[in-house]
């Protein structure tokens, strides 16, 4: 997963997959999904980002993910 934020553009775009690129789906005003064949999700923009969070909150990830998922679990 990559997270970006483009400060010209004023997007955040969230990659989650990779694949090929067949479409995208605009699902609410200003967010767009990027789908790709197979109807996998490969991405998520969101256009106007400074206006939906504050700049400190762009600047700032958090994640979140079981240790078995991230394959450091021991057994």
């Amino acid at each position: 997963m990559r997270i970006s934020y483009d400060t010209e553009a004023d997007a955040l775009y969230i990659r989650i997959g990779e694949g090929e690129f067949a479409r995208n789906e605009e699902v609410l005003p200003g967010v767009i999904l990027d789908i790709g064949k197979g109807d996998e999700l490969l991405g998520v923009e969101i256009l106007e980002a400074s206006h939906r969070y504050a700049l400190k909150d762009l600047a700032h990830v958090d994640i979140t993910m079981p240790l078995e998922v991230a394959g450091i679990a021991g057994g």
